[in-house]
């Protein structure tokens, strides 16, 4: 049977090849260690359930929500915003309430896509920045992913060398996978590029506040002039571990916010109202709460560089997010990310996320989830130890996959 057009745009999906592995293991009985998606294990703090728990009890709250967010939902992201990035924004016209900043980005890319419409993404990227342009009809053309110099010049080739000119461009940092920080005056350059070559610029902050060894990363909204042509989208999901409850922001330009309201205005009536006061009253608080989760991340960030080191695997300790984005060891890496991944889980008991699922110049990669607690981290550093001695260092001796 023919697939359908938007379905046939879409490659295989790379990670659902691990999923089906580490189901197949644990039906046998295998205790996965499962570093490999994204999905936080902290309990969301109590004093957000409580909140919940307490407005759900109001029958009031039941019925359709706001679209777009409830007033006071977005008067607390803007006031996030003044207090985290001295960014003024208005709550009635610069900021939207999105279900998870994945669905704003898809939404966004429905918005302001033609049929043909060329985006420049970096690559690897987080595979939504992409395939939410190639499901909405637009082209991607790929560029580094590292915020110097030379991403400047790459931009230039990208306008110069792509017809029609580029639409937009997206911004990931600190970045998912590669945990990349970029810099204020990296924004600059970036901004002042695109204002002169009528650029759009999508910048995805889901990781603002998991930042370790450094200064807090900031906004590409705190450089003067970017609200002229950026949406900036944000996520509760791992600042408050708040995953389930599909909770971000779209906050910036005016103009490219009235376009994803009217977009989402056909296609959701918004989250559960209490969730959205839940959340109202998470970005209202002291920031107790993200200092925790920031701690939780740091102290198995380190467990877990320390303890794959001493099982022979040298891991650059990520300067932010919850991920570690691993170079495959030598002997291993002419198999590529995929199936070194399946190695993991099959001798291992171990699951990463394959680098190429978030683009091809990712496959000589892993990414590492910090999403189990030290302990299960330090069991899964002797597992792979274990697993390399059995291989004797040599990539002529790697055992074979189970059929």
């Amino acid at each position: 049977m023919e697939e359908f057009h938007k379905v046939r745009r879409l490659p295989p999906y790379v990670f659902e090849q691990v999923n089906h592995l580490k189901a197949a293991a644990r039906a046998r009985g295998a205790d996965i260690i499962d570093l490999g998606m994204g999905n936080p294990d902290l309990p969301t703090p109590a004093s957000i359930v409580d909140k919940l728990c307490e407005v759900v009890r109001d029958p009031r709250t039941h019925r359709y929500s706001a679209s777009r967010g409830i007033p006071g939902l977005r008067k607390a992201q803007a006031n996030y915003y003044a207090r985290r990035f001295g960014v003024k924004l208005d709550p009635d016209t610069q900021v939207v309430a999105t279900l998870g900043s994945k669905e704003g980005f898809a939404n966004m890319a429905q918005a302001i896509t033609a049929p043909g419409d060329v985006v420049l993404c970096p690559d690897p990227t987080y595979p939504i920045h992409a395939f939410g342009f190639i499901m909405s009809g637009g082209v991607i053309r790929s560029m580094q992913a590292e915020p110097d110099e030379s991403f400047i010049r790459a931009l230039e080739r990208g306008v110069r060398h792509s017809i029609p000119k580029p639409l937009a461009l997206i911004l990931n940092y600190p970045s998912n996978p590669t945990a990349l920080v970029a810099s204020l005056d990296f924004y600059k350059d970036v901004v002042a590029f695109a204002r002169k070559n009528d650029l759009i610029i999508l910048s995805d902050l889901a990781y603002s506040e998991i930042y370790f060894d450094g200064n807090p990363p900031p906004s590409v909204l705190e450089v003067p002039g970017a609200m002229d042509c950026t949406v900036e989208f944000t996520s509760m999901s791992k600042t408050f571990s708040m995953p389930g409850w599909r909770m971000g922001f779209a906050v910036g330009n005016e103009r490219l916010i009235a376009a994803l309201t009217r977009v989402k205005s056909y296609l959701d009536y918004g989250a559960f109202t209490p969730i959205q006061v839940a959340a109202s009253a998470a970005l209202n608080g002291d920031g107790a709460d993200i200092i925790e989760v920031r701690e939780t991340y740091h102290k198995r960030r380190d467990v877990m560089v320390d303890a794959f080191a001493r099982a022979g695997w040298a891991v650059p300790a990520p300067a932010a997010s919850m991920f570690a984005w691993a170079p495959i060891p030598e002997q291993f890496r002419h198999l590529g990310s995929l199936e070194f991944s399946k190695l993991l889980i099959e001798h291992a008991d171990v699951a990463v996320a394959p680098g190429v699922g978030f683009g091809e110049h990712g496959d000589e990669f892993v990414r590492i989830a910090l999403v189990e607690n030290e302990h299960r981290i330090r069991q899964a550093a002797r597992n792979i130890k274990r697993f390399f001695a059995s291989n004797g260092a040599q990539s002529g001796d790697v055992v074979p996959l189970r059929a």
